[in-house]
């Protein structure tokens, strides 16, 4: 969907964009340009201040408890 660029420098995000990332009044996104000249929006976390991390909602979660040594001979196949 194509938007018009205001006087201001400013354009109005989507509610369907706006609704696909939670986003609400006054949320922090960050505006990045890929190599193929695509514009990217991502919503920044208001905690930290940066995107959020993939891995945020799995860190922590193991309910296994690894012996560094038994987790290597696994990884390794040693028996």
């Amino acid at each position: 969907m194509a938007k018009t660029l205001g006087s201001k420098g400013r354009v109005t995000i989507p509610k369907r964009t706006r609704d696909a990332l939670n986003l609400a009044p006054r949320s922090s996104v960050e505006f990045a340009v890929n190599k193929d000249g695509e514009l990217l929006m991502h919503k920044m976390d208001e905690r930290s201040g940066r995107k959020p991390d993939r891995f945020d909602a799995a860190r922590g979660k193991a309910d296994v408890k690894w012996r560094t040594d038994e987790l290597m001979a696994l990884l390794r196949g040693e028996d």
